[in-house]
């Protein structure tokens, strides 16, 4: 019976892992790149947005490999300073611009 409830026990350990890597793979797919709207970037975590931003530099540079963190924490920090003050929040992170500040694009 105890070595039931162990087992019963590893293998929802197992499920749980396996569910939570999935959800990443999902948001990872789902992630719109450099098409994120400045106001949905603006209320996703900082984790959200490290993904966002991975993937509109891969969308930019069309290679699949992961940028340095670097490049990515600069990005980061533009892409969040430039959509604070879009005119438009509907502005898509990839044309967020010093423009953008003062006309609805």
């Amino acid at each position: 019976m105890k070595t039931m409830r162990l087992t019963a026990g590893m293998a929802a350990a197992v499920f749980a892992v396996t569910l939570l890597s999935g959800c990443t793979e999902v948001a990872k797919a789902l992630n719109k790149g450099g098409d994120t709207k400045c106001s949905e970037y603006l209320t996703q975590n900082a984790d959200d947005q490290r993904m966002t931003i991975t993937k509109f530099i891969q969308q930019q540079s069309g290679n699949d490999a992961t940028p340095p963190g670097t490049q990515v924490d600069l990005s980061m920090a533009a892409v969040q300073g430039l959509c604070q003050v879009q005119a438009n929040g509907d502005t898509p992170i990839k044309n967020a611009d010093i423009a953008g500040i003062f006309l609805k694009k």
